[in-house]
């Protein structure tokens, strides 16, 4: 005796119970995705902006440099939204700027959008990485 029996109901009703629970990973995953890739994209425009503010011989080149560089490789609004960078450049007469003679540090601090992630994340988030680079001596003291 062949009996079949229907399962339609109770595969639909599975359904409906895990493709909830799928769909919650698939964004969780995408949001924490997000995170790591405006980690990365942040601390590589801080990294290339030391280096390029390490290559000006004066304060103010390498803040104008650094801000060049940061500007120019953090374009997309939700990696990093109004972002702010701070440049440390060192003062032979006043050494008190809180770093050492021979580095230049570059600080951005910027906003990291939630936009589609609503569900998992409550707000924007705040990115905040500093990198550092060596100045060459005779580079910064105006030698050519």
């Amino acid at each position: 005796m062949n009996r079949r029996r229907d399962r339609g109901a109770s595969d639909a009703l599975g359904l409906v119970l895990i493709a909830p629970a799928v769909i919650g990973l698939a964004v969780l995953v995408i949001a924490l995705g997000r995170g790591v890739d405006a980690r990365a994209q942040v601390r590589s425009a801080a990294e290339a902006s030391a280096q390029a503010a390490a290559l000006e011989r004066d304060a103010g080149s390498a803040t104008t440099a650094a801000n060049r560089v940061a500007s120019a490789m953090l374009v997309d609004s939700d990696t990093c939204s109004t972002p702010t960078i701070r440049v440390v450049y060192p003062d032979a007469a006043s050494p008190a700027s809180g770093i050492s003679f021979g580095l230049v540090a570059v600080t951005i601090k910027c906003e990291v959008s939630n936009r589609g992630l609503e569900a998992v994340q409550s707000g924007a988030r705040q990115e905040e990485v500093t990198a550092v680079a060596s100045i060459d001596f005779f580079r910064a003291a105006g030698r050519p």
